[in-house]
Protein backbone atom coordinates (compact mmCIF):
# COMPACT_ATOMS: atom_id res chain seq x y z
CA UNK A 1 0.00 0.00 0.00
CA UNK A 2 2.87 2.37 0.46
CA UNK A 3 4.00 2.12 -2.88
CA UNK A 4 0.44 3.19 -4.19
CA UNK A 5 0.57 6.00 -1.62
CA UNK A 6 3.74 7.19 -3.04
CA UNK A 7 2.83 6.68 -6.71
CA UNK A 8 -0.37 8.57 -6.25
CA UNK A 9 1.80 11.54 -4.07
CA UNK A 10 4.36 11.85 -7.16
CA UNK A 11 1.61 12.17 -9.89
CA UNK A 12 -0.08 14.70 -7.82
CA UNK A 13 3.59 16.20 -7.28
CA UNK A 14 3.65 16.39 -10.67
CA UNK A 15 0.09 17.95 -11.51
CA UNK A 16 0.81 20.68 -8.55
CA UNK A 17 4.00 21.64 -10.58
CA UNK A 18 2.41 21.98 -13.85
CA UNK A 19 -0.99 23.38 -13.14
CA UNK A 20 -0.26 24.45 -9.43
CA UNK A 21 -4.09 22.51 -8.47
CA UNK A 22 -4.79 19.04 -7.72
CA UNK A 23 -7.71 17.11 -8.05
CA UNK A 24 -9.63 15.87 -5.41
CA UNK A 25 -9.81 12.63 -6.46
CA UNK A 26 -5.92 11.94 -4.87
CA UNK A 27 -6.99 12.80 -1.83
CA UNK A 28 -10.57 10.32 -1.89
CA UNK A 29 -8.32 7.49 -3.55
CA UNK A 30 -6.00 7.95 -0.68
CA UNK A 31 -8.25 7.36 1.52
CA UNK A 32 -10.58 5.00 0.30
CA UNK A 33 -7.16 3.20 0.29
CA UNK A 34 -6.67 3.56 3.84
CA UNK A 35 -10.54 2.57 4.98
CA UNK A 36 -10.18 -0.50 2.57
CA UNK A 37 -6.44 -1.51 3.91
CA UNK A 38 -7.74 -1.19 7.40
CA UNK A 39 -11.28 -3.06 6.92
CA UNK A 40 -9.31 -5.77 5.23
CA UNK A 41 -6.54 -5.93 6.94
CA UNK A 42 -4.01 -5.07 4.36
CA UNK A 43 -2.10 -2.79 6.70
CA UNK A 44 -1.59 -3.07 10.57
CA UNK A 45 -3.47 0.40 10.98
CA UNK A 46 -6.31 0.41 13.17
CA UNK A 47 -9.52 1.90 13.15
CA UNK A 48 -8.72 4.50 16.12
CA UNK A 49 -5.14 4.77 14.17
CA UNK A 50 -6.72 5.53 10.46
CA UNK A 51 -8.86 8.54 12.33
CA UNK A 52 -6.55 10.08 14.76
CA UNK A 53 -3.63 9.94 11.84
CA UNK A 54 -7.04 11.49 9.91
CA UNK A 55 -7.53 13.96 12.72
CA UNK A 56 -3.68 14.86 13.28
CA UNK A 57 -3.04 15.45 9.16
CA UNK A 58 -5.80 17.62 9.07
CA UNK A 59 -5.51 19.52 11.73
CA UNK A 60 -2.15 20.15 11.44
CA UNK A 61 -2.30 21.08 7.85
CA UNK A 62 -5.44 22.97 8.29
CA UNK A 63 -4.05 25.08 11.02
CA UNK A 64 -1.35 26.41 8.27
CA UNK A 65 -3.89 26.00 5.47
CA UNK A 66 -5.36 28.69 8.37
CA UNK A 67 -2.41 31.07 8.29
CA UNK A 68 -2.18 31.11 4.67
CA UNK A 69 1.06 28.76 4.17
CA UNK A 70 -1.10 25.94 2.54
CA UNK A 71 -3.50 25.43 -0.02
CA UNK A 72 -6.66 23.01 0.69
CA UNK A 73 -5.45 20.35 -1.89
CA UNK A 74 -2.18 20.27 0.44
CA UNK A 75 -4.80 19.29 3.55
CA UNK A 76 -6.89 16.99 2.06
CA UNK A 77 -3.88 15.08 0.60
CA UNK A 78 -2.05 15.54 4.57
CA UNK A 79 -5.49 14.35 5.91
CA UNK A 80 -5.69 11.09 3.73
CA UNK A 81 -2.16 10.49 4.29
CA UNK A 82 -2.81 10.69 8.02
CA UNK A 83 -5.36 7.94 7.31
CA UNK A 84 -2.86 5.42 5.54
CA UNK A 85 0.10 6.22 7.91
CA UNK A 86 -2.19 6.02 11.49
CA UNK A 87 -1.65 8.13 14.28
CA UNK A 88 1.74 5.81 14.85
CA UNK A 89 3.64 6.93 11.83
CA UNK A 90 2.13 10.35 11.17
CA UNK A 91 4.35 12.23 12.97
CA UNK A 92 7.57 11.51 11.92
CA UNK A 93 6.50 11.70 8.48
CA UNK A 94 5.31 15.34 9.35
CA UNK A 95 8.51 16.05 10.51
CA UNK A 96 9.93 14.90 7.17
CA UNK A 97 7.28 16.74 5.31
CA UNK A 98 8.12 19.70 6.76
CA UNK A 99 12.07 19.43 6.45
CA UNK A 100 11.20 18.75 2.93
CA UNK A 101 8.73 22.29 2.91
CA UNK A 102 11.25 24.30 4.02
CA UNK A 103 14.07 23.41 1.78
CA UNK A 104 11.97 24.09 -1.01
CA UNK A 105 10.72 27.47 0.22
CA UNK A 106 14.76 28.03 0.45
CA UNK A 107 14.89 27.27 -2.87
CA UNK A 108 11.44 29.32 -3.76
CA UNK A 109 13.05 31.98 -2.08
CA UNK A 110 16.48 32.28 -3.66
CA UNK A 111 14.94 31.90 -7.40
CA UNK A 112 12.49 34.70 -6.50
CA UNK A 113 9.25 33.04 -5.55
CA UNK A 114 7.19 33.65 -3.01
CA UNK A 115 5.03 30.60 -3.10
CA UNK A 116 5.53 27.12 -3.75
CA UNK A 117 3.51 24.04 -4.45
CA UNK A 118 3.55 21.94 -1.73
CA UNK A 119 2.38 18.17 -2.80
CA UNK A 120 6.18 17.68 -3.89
CA UNK A 121 7.20 18.55 -0.05
CA UNK A 122 4.44 16.08 1.21
CA UNK A 123 5.49 13.28 -1.57
CA UNK A 124 9.57 13.73 -0.69
CA UNK A 125 8.51 13.60 3.28
CA UNK A 126 6.74 10.40 2.63
CA UNK A 127 9.98 9.30 0.70
CA UNK A 128 12.77 10.71 3.45
CA UNK A 129 10.53 8.53 5.76
CA UNK A 130 10.99 5.50 4.13
CA UNK A 131 14.76 5.54 3.33
CA UNK A 132 15.05 7.25 7.26
CA UNK A 133 13.66 3.49 8.36
CA UNK A 134 15.55 1.58 5.75
CA UNK A 135 12.36 -0.78 5.32
CA UNK A 136 10.89 -0.07 1.95
CA UNK A 137 8.79 -3.89 2.92
CA UNK A 138 5.96 -1.94 4.57
CA UNK A 139 2.88 -2.88 3.60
Amino acid sequence: MIWLTLALLVVASIEDLRFREVSDGYSIVLLITAILGTAFHWHEVSWIGLLGGFAVGFALSGAFFFLGGLGGADVKLTAALGAILGIQRVFPVLFWIAMAGGVLCLIALLRGKRDIAYVPAISLGLLFFLVSRGNFAWS
